[in-house]
């Protein structure tokens, strides 16, 4: 039946059976080169591929190094702390095991389950938690949630340290001072592990050579945090008592150029920066910047001296209290009458000092100004250093060139302007600071002779003394010297009438200097603004404490104080 059909009779053309012959030997092509490209050209790639699906690469992370202070005290040290992470699509827990998983790491069991559902395949649950919450974590033993081993950065000293010391993320990377200005030595060098995992991500074995992580240096720095938490304290009173917004201490070894103390306040924890402000954040002594008023008077002397235009005995009619500089008025708080040049200085004398700064060129008063550092970054390893503002001596008129001889017209941050003092302190050299230890004595550049240096610390001692604008910076077994200023504050194109800053600049002991101390204090709103009033005091106990600190002695005989009598000060020009 079937041979019979006639499908059967019907002839096959040849070229079907070819057609299909060939087809076969294409495929067959196709196989080879495929399996010839996989094993032997391509066979790189889908090594790499395969590797993926198993091996890993783990990090082996480096202990970020030791910030300390001049004393070995410990000012910021990397902790571990282990972070939980888990994977949500194998997370088995039961509701108690959530509610309590939850608990511990600071979350309601709502956040918990939204967290959850942000990935399937990875979700941080919380980073660097304290060892004794990662443990707790491993006690519930709950399925798909894990631990990794991360460090955590402690500052002991809080806020009084904390514009100096910085942070870092989470990611352990220096954010703000000295953690971010040191960063690649902090840092080190992470290490690395190869490994292979299962399906659960257990390690079965290792692979290779694992590369050993390289710790962090320590870095030492020239801060004693001693004199340090003092300052700190001193400068948060100062700011309380006189309502003030904000306030600032510096203090350098002029022996060495060493920063011992770099205080602000409003401060911040290092360690919590939640709800932080840009004004508890901002190092005020090196960020801001403001009119040094009456601080530049030594200066604009110390060069009429050095260029022998008069001496200190010198007499200038300051009478009738004021003057006039192309229209524009200048004038002293009180009348003086006949000053020396000393009687400038120690009262403050705006007529005086202009009358000192009209005698040289425009070009002397820049270069001087310009050799003491204004106008320059100063050489600090420290982010956020800014360099003031100086213009240049071709643009200035004389009245600019008057007002800039008291203080208006330029401006200087406070660490400028301490570092400026250090000129009467090393005997006219200026010398390079530094915020890390270096304990050897350290070399200027000459700006004014040493004759000069030592007569206007003479004359900064009586500012500093009775009849002076300072007297309240007077310490018990130290002798002092000082400038005070007191500047209206630049609001809109001129100036606020009842903003003021407030500083003063000073060194102890005046025959043999050991440190200059600088305090501002910013916006005094209790009826008080004088200098000489709101910083002096300031600079009086940082000074007693941080000399007998360093075990300097005393050069002047204690005498018996009388409480309750108040110390009067003349009231200074601005």
């Amino acid at each position: 039946m079937y041979a019979s059909s006639p499908l059967l009779a019907s002839k096959t053309p040849p070229w079907r059976s070819k057609f299909l012959v060939a087809c076969i030997g294409l495929g067959f092509c196709v196989l080879v080169g495929r399996a010839v490209y996989i094993q032997i050209i391509g066979t790189d790639f889908y090594q790499r591929q395969g590797e993926s699906r198993y091996a890993r690469t783990l990090d082996l992370p480096a202990n970020r190094g030791r910030i300390i202070d001049r004393n070995g005290l410990i000012l910021a040290s990397s902790v571990p702390a282990p972070s939980i992470w888990a994977i949500p699509k194998d997370l088995e827990a039961s509701k108690t095991q959530r509610r309590e998983l939850a608990k511990l790491l600071g979350m309601s069991p709502a956040e918990l389950d939204k967290r959850l559902k942000d990935n399937p395949n990875f979700v941080w649950l919380k980073r660097q938690v304290d060892e004794q919450v990662g443990e707790q974590v491993r006690q519930l033993a709950v399925k798909g949630v894990h631990q990794v081993k991360e460090y955590k950065r402690k500052y002991p000293e809080g806020e009084a340290v904390a514009h100096v010391v910085g942070f870092t993320n989470v990611e352990d990377r220096g954010q703000e001072g000295i953690e971010l200005a040191f960063q690649d030595e902090l840092a080190g060098r992470n290490g690395t592990r190869r490994v292979i995992k299962d399906r659960l991500g257990r390690i079965v074995e290792d692979i290779g050579e694992s590369v050993n992580p390289v710790d962090g240096r320590d870095i030492e720095l020239s801060i004693d945090s001693k004199v340090q938490f003092f300052a700190y304290q001193r400068v948060r009173d100062a700011v309380a008592e006189h309502k003030a917004k904000a306030g600032s201490v510096v203090v350098l070894d002029v022996q060495t150029g060493e920063v011992l103390a770099l205080a602000n306040y409003p401060s911040f924890t290092p360690g919590d920066r939640r709800n932080l402000t840009g004004g508890q954040l901002r190092n005020r002594a090196l960020t801001d910047i403001f009119e040094p008023g009456s601080t530049m008077k030594p200066f604009v002397a110390a060069l009429a001296m050095d260029t022998g235009r008069v001496n200190q005995n010198t007499v200038i009619d300051t009478s009738p209290g004021w003057m006039v500089v192309t229209g524009s008025t200048i004038r002293d708080s009180h009348r003086h009458d006949a000053l020396t040049v000393a009687g400038v200085i120690q009262k403050s004398s705006n007529v005086g000092t202009v009358k000192m700064a009209m005698q040289m060129p425009a070009r002397e008063m820049w270069e001087m100004f310009t050799e003491i550092g204004l106008g320059q970054r100063p050489q600090l390893r420290f982010p956020g250093v800014v360099t003031g503002r100086l213009r240049p001596h071709k643009s200035w008129r004389p009245i600019e060139q008057a007002t800039m001889s008291y203080g208006y017209g330029l401006s200087v941050s406070l660490f400028q302007l301490a570092r400026a003092y250090t000129v009467f302190a090393r005997d006219g050299e200026l010398i390079p600071v530094s915020l890390v230890k270096n304990p050897e004595p350290t070399g200027g550049i000459r700006v004014f002779t040493p004759r000069t240096a030592q007569a206007v610390r003479k004359m900064l001692q009586m500012a500093a003394g009775p009849g002076g604008t300072a007297p309240k910076a007077q310490t018990i077994g130290y002798s002092v010297g000082g400038k005070t200023g007191t500047a209206r504050k630049q609001e809109g194109n001129g100036y606020a009438d009842k903003k003021y800053r407030s500083w003063f600049v000073g060194l102890a002991p005046v025959d043999q200097p050991r440190i200059v101390v600088a305090v501002m204090v910013d916006e005094p709103n209790d009826g008080k603004f004088y200098g000489g009033d709101v910083a002096a005091p300031v600079f009086s106990e940082v000074v007693q404490q941080t000399l007998r600190m360093m075990g300097v002695q005393p050069d002047v005989d204690v005498q018996p104080q009388i409480m309750g009598q108040p110390v009067q000060a003349v009231e200074e020009s601005f």
